[in-house]
């Protein structure tokens, strides 16, 4: 029978003996390296070797700069805003930050502070990273580069970048309009003004389409048709128009024409840019002026029925002009709407306000420059139940309103009006009971008028 032999196992004595010749090899190689080999050419060497020698990696990592050059990068930006809301009690690391005019404080990931997050099953992994850029000459340090860097699965490839990117691009700017704050711009004529073409202040008007005093039918269709020219960028192209809207109100005064316009650009975060047209001088400085404006924006025209536009057909009557009279035409104002310069921007709403609709010219009513007309008409019982829960907070019926709901019908009454009798007292008694009285008089003034 075959006897199985073994391997003899080396002494420890011989192991020791063998490792300090390897560590003897390895430290004399080392010295004659470092002695013989120049800096830069060792360095190379080690990188060279790092290069071919790593072990493959699953993982792929993206930098999104803050920078592409000397542009911005929006995917950074956008990453930015869409981490925020990402944060969670974990996070352990965090930047706080808070311009003057902003109203709200902003929460940040500090540097190097990782954030998991996920799309489509894909787990993915946000760190934010810095780092002092070092001159080419010197000990100089230039600008700090920022960055953040997104972990995944190599194999995940497509799906981040063709579906996951654009997505948190879309994202922020949903977060981006929710928290902005809409701003009042006043127009100003190049011949008048000092510093710039416009002044503007943050709009902090409270209006709302749930606070205003109008008719329930009239304000959903509102709503709807704003809601509507927002979301059909795809479709203006598609038919060839440019992306914008007209509104024509009009109505007596006190009918809340403004009011109208402040909800509406609280609704949709859009600033408003207000012009006066008896300060433009010609039509050079129209143009000049409403170029001005930008894309989400709402250009308001008041009163247009008492702004100064000359005729397009009649010559003065009395054949001339004063020196400081407007020069610009209503063929110039047209052209801005529906013109050539209307494509000069997108996502614009313009709306035009009067007291007299019956004056104004045809041309300015078609569609497609005031495509939909809003009757701002007096107080309705709709719209009186609106300011009783605004400024009674009333919000259920009560035993005055029948008597309210005949004065209103009775007699015509503004929702300024109303409101200015609502603010007189607290007590909800005698806040109603001094409307009654107010209605009955004002019934009982016309009706001896009309004895008149």
């Amino acid at each position: 029978m075959a006897t199985r032999t073994f391997p003899v196992m080396p002494t420890v004595s011989s192991v020791v003996t063998a490792y300090a010749s390897v560590s003897a090899f390895v430290m004399i190689f080392r010295t004659m390296f470092e002695q013989l080999v120049p800096l830069e050419l060792r360095n190379y060497a080690i990188e060279l070797v790092k290069h071919y020698w790593k072990p493959r990696s699953s993982e792929l990592i993206l930098h999104l700069e803050e920078k592409d050059g000397y542009n911005p990068n929006e995917m950074f930006s956008a990453a930015e805003v869409y981490l925020a809301t990402k944060i969670n009690r974990d996070s352990k690391r965090l930047r706080i930050s808070k311009l003057i005019k902003e109203k709200h404080i902003n929460i940040k990931l500090a540097e190097s502070e990782e954030i998991v997050d996920s799309f489509e099953g894909v787990k993915v992994t946000w760190k934010y990273c810095s780092q002092q850029q070092k001159q080419l000459k010197g000990d100089y340090f230039g600008p700090e580069k920022k960055y953040w860097e997104l972990k995944f699965n190599n194999n995940k490839k497509d799906i981040i970048i063709d579906s996951y990117l654009p997505f948190i691009i879309e994202k922020a700017q949903e977060i981006k309009i929710q928290k902005k704050s809409v701003q009042l711009h006043n127009l100003r004529s190049p011949e008048s003004r000092h510093f710039d073409s416009k002044q503007t202040v943050n709009l902090n008007h409270p209006s709302t389409f749930e606070t205003l005093a109008m008719d329930q039918k009239l304000k959903k269709e509102i709503m709807d048709d704003l809601d509507r020219f927002v979301k059909r960028k795809d479709y203006y192209e598609r038919v060839g128009k440019a992306w914008k809207r007209g509104y024509l109100l009009y109505g007596p005064p006190g009918t809340g024409k403004s009011s109208l316009i402040a909800a509406m650009a609280n609704h949709l975060k859009f600033d408003i840019f207000d012009l006066q047209l008896t300060n433009v001088k010609d039509d050079s400085s129209l143009k000049e002026i409403l170029l001005e404006t930008t894309n989400r924006s709402i250009l308001v025209i008041e009163d247009i029925d008492c702004s100064i536009v000359p005729d397009r057909k009649e010559p003065s009557s009395s054949g001339e002009s004063r020196r400081d009279d407007p020069k610009f035409t209503l063929s110039g104002l047209l052209n801005f709407i529906d013109g050539l310069w209307s494509c000069c921007g997108d996502e614009r709403i313009i709306v035009f306000t009067t007291n007299h609709k019956e004056r104004l010219d045809p041309a300015l009513l078609r569609p497609g420059r005031m495509d939909m007309h809003i009757n701002m008409s007096y107080l309705t019982m709709d719209g009186f139940k609106t300011l009783a829960a605004n400024y009674l907070n009333i919000h259920d019926d009560h035993r005055g309103f029948r008597e309210i709901k005949q004065l209103i019908k009775s007699k015509k009454v503004t929702p300024a009006e109303v409101a200015e009798e609502l603010m007189k007292s607290d007590n909800v008694e005698l806040a109603l009971e001094g409307l009654v009285k107010f209605l009955k008089r004002k019934r009982t003034g016309v009706e001896e008028d009309d004895s008149e």
